[in-house]
């Protein structure tokens, strides 16, 4: 790896200059899972939630995340996204001894400019599992977000990485 980048020589923090970075396609994948009771699980399936459906109140806070990134992490850069996906997959301890009762969040985040989307991939991906946390804790405090995780970027100057 190389030295970090958001600290000049003389070691004080800065947002690193792009400006003479080409612009190129990029695009981040991230996921991440919330376990939850069996009973928190059934109330998102079934859409009975108190406070109305929670998976698609977590795909538009995703999405917000993704945009506004820039304003909650210090050093990034704002960005013009063009493309923000979530996808959403039901766990069932019951089904999949490998699972955990929950939701795994998936997000792909895409731009065309000179700095990647790894951390709006990544920001995304915990407002949509703090979104359904906040709508799910009247029942279920004891829910657990885990594996938080850049799973591949792609474009820039440093390629592709992919983390499987």
């Amino acid at each position: 790896m190389s030295q970090l980048t958001h600290f000049d020589a003389q070691g004080q923090a800065h947002m690193v200059d792009v400006a003479s970075k080409a612009s190129t396609q990029r695009r981040a994948i991230a996921t991440g899972r919330i376990h939850m009771l069996p009973a928190t699980l059934a109330l998102i399936e079934s859409g009975t939630a108190k406070k109305g459906d929670v998976l698609g109140i977590a795909r538009v806070a995703a999405i917000m995340g993704a945009k506004r990134t820039s304003e909650l992490i210090p050093l990034c850069h704002p960005l013009a996204l063009t493309h923000v996906s979530v996808e959403f997959a039901i766990l069932h301890a019951a089904t999949d001894p490998q699972a955990q009762d929950g939701v795994r969040c998936t997000v792909t985040v895409e731009t065309m400019g000179p700095t990647g989307v790894e951390m709006e991939a990544l920001t995304a991906v915990q407002l949509a599992l703090l979104t359904i946390y906040d709508m799910c804790k009247a029942v279920d405090r004891g829910m657990t977000m885990t594996d938080i995780t850049l799973l591949e970027k792609h474009g820039g100057k440093s390629g592709s990485f992919v983390n499987r």
